[in-house]
Formats: C-alpha cells, sequence, structure tokens
C-alpha cells in the first residue's frame, strides 16, 4: 500500500500534478481519501485472505483427491502440459469440474468449449467474443456463465504468459461489459486462480490487478485457491436455478 508521499511522488516522477490527491494545504482530497481507502481495502484484502487461500501443487492434488474419491464422474478430469516428472492431472481444473458437476447434477455444462463464446437473438447472431474461455454454463452460446481457471502450479518464474492472461480476462470482462451495455445480455464471469508462489511470491502486483478489475466491474468474482471448495458450488447452483427458470419460461 503507498503512502500518500509516494503516490504524490509518483505523480511529480511523470511531470503530472497530484493536486486532485492532496490539495494545497497538504490535505487529502476527498478523490485523495478515496484512493487511500482502496488502497488499504486492497492490501488488507489480499493480506489477510488471498495469500491464506493460495495452494501449492501439493495442496492442491490432496484437494484434487479428496473431491474425486472413488465415485464415478463424467466431467473430464484434463491432464496439464507439462512433460515428465512434472506431468500429472491439471489439478485446478479438475477440482473446478469436479464441484461445478457435483452442484448443477445432469444439467448441461461445457467444460471445455472448443469455439468462441456466442450470443444470439431474434433467431440471429448478436455478439462472439475474441477469446475461447475454459468452461461455459450451460454452453458456449448463449451461456449463463463463463469462467477462467489460470493455474501455474509448476512455473518457477512469473513470465510474460502468466501477465498475459491476467490482461486476456480484461479483454473478456470489456467485451462482456459492452454486450450488456449495447444489448442487455448479461453473462456472469468468473475468474479462479492459484498457485501461491507464483501468484504472491511472483506475481502480487498482478492480484493488484486482479482485485482492480473486479471493482472495475469487468469480473463478477474471483476464487483464490482453496476458496473455491466453499465457494463455486453456490455459484453454480445459482446457475442451475437460472437455466431451470429459463426452460420453464421457453
Amino acid at each position: 500500500m503507498p503512502s500518500t508521499a509516494e503516490v504524490v511522488a509518483a505523480f511529480e516522477h511523470l511531470n503530472l500534478s497530484s493536486d486532485h490527491v492532496i490539495a494545497r494545504n497538504e490535505q487529502l482530497t476527498a478523490f485523495g481519501t478515496s484512493l487511500l481507502d482502496y488502497f488499504s481495502f486492497r492490501a488488507s484484502v489480499l493480506n489477510e485472505r488471498v495469500r491464506h487461500d493460495l495452494m501449492d501443487k501439493d495442496e492442491a492434488r490432496l484437494l484434487f483427491k479428496k473431491l474425486r474419491g472413488r465415485r464415478r464422474v463424467r466431467c473430464p478430469l484434463p491432464m496439464n502440459k507439462q512433460k515428465g516428472d512434472k506431468k500429472n492431472f491439471a489439478f485446478l481444473t479438475c477440482i473446478v469440474n469436479l464441484l461445478i458437476e457435483g452442484s448443477i447434477g445432469v444439467a448441461p455444462c461445457d467444460y471445455d468449449p472448443r469455439a468462441l463464446t456466442t450470443v444470439t437473438g431474434a433467431g440471429k447472431p448478436l455478439r462472439t467474443l475474441a477469446r475461447r474461455v475454459d468452461g461455459a454454463f450451460p454452453s458456449a452460446v448463449n451461456p449463463i456463465a463463463i469462467w477462467e481457471i489460470k493455474e501455474y502450479y509448476y512455473t518457477t518464474t512469473f513470465g510474460s504468459r502468466v501477465a498475459d492472461g491476467v490482461y486476456e480476462t480484461l479483454l473478456d470482462g470489456m467485451e462482456l461489459e459492452d454486450l450488456e451495455r449495447s444489448a442487455n445480455r448479461k453473462i456472469e464471469h468468473l475468474l479462479i486462480v492459484d498457485d501461491r508462489y507464483t501468484w504472491w511470491e511472483c506475481g502480487r502486483s498482478y492480484l493488484c490487478r486482479i482485485i482492480d478489475m473486479l471493482h472495475m466491474g469487468y469480473l463478477d468474482e474471483v476464487l483464490f485457491g482453496r476458496e473455491v471448495e466453499a465457494r463455486l458450488p453456490v455459484i453454480a447452483r445459482g446457475w442451475k436455478v437460472a437455466w431451470e427458470r429459463q426452460n420453464r419460461i421457453a
């Protein structure tokens, strides 16, 4: 969390005025007070909640095994893209799939869309998003909800691929915002991320960006690590209720 002096110094370094943050009497303006309050809130969320929810690969593997148990599942349980000793289940994706399947029952779900998210209206194509997402309920065509999963259990640095993933989510959020504004079509947008080392040790500033995207309205919810176990079933059951309502109206 930057101090008032650090905020002012940052503006001065860029040859920009800081008068909108701190007045000539060296008191915070209303905007400056709001800004510093937000920085404090964001730091509190990250330090007190997100930090403790993030898992490493061993913790994720244990949660996956617990959720999978010995029951037969219909949802896909994909492998990661690693090789050699790192080759294993894509733990977070499998966890997400298991939790959603356990919450929606026999309702349809596309756990691995191979097509771009598309919205139709009045029997015509209305909008197609630029990227494929990691999951859609009930399908990639006219979804009630879409989600993205960012798991990096075997990475050793915070590289451009991880950073790109954050801004891909921003792009999706901006497209969905425009869709809702122009066509009054709301699609719930969920982001699920994990790996303590990648996000907390290497990419903490990008966690700040994720919290910012949430409060800018580009995401409806973000789930960090082990938070999915308690929260995702609640969210998915809400999707199922919305889907059943749509079918009754149809």
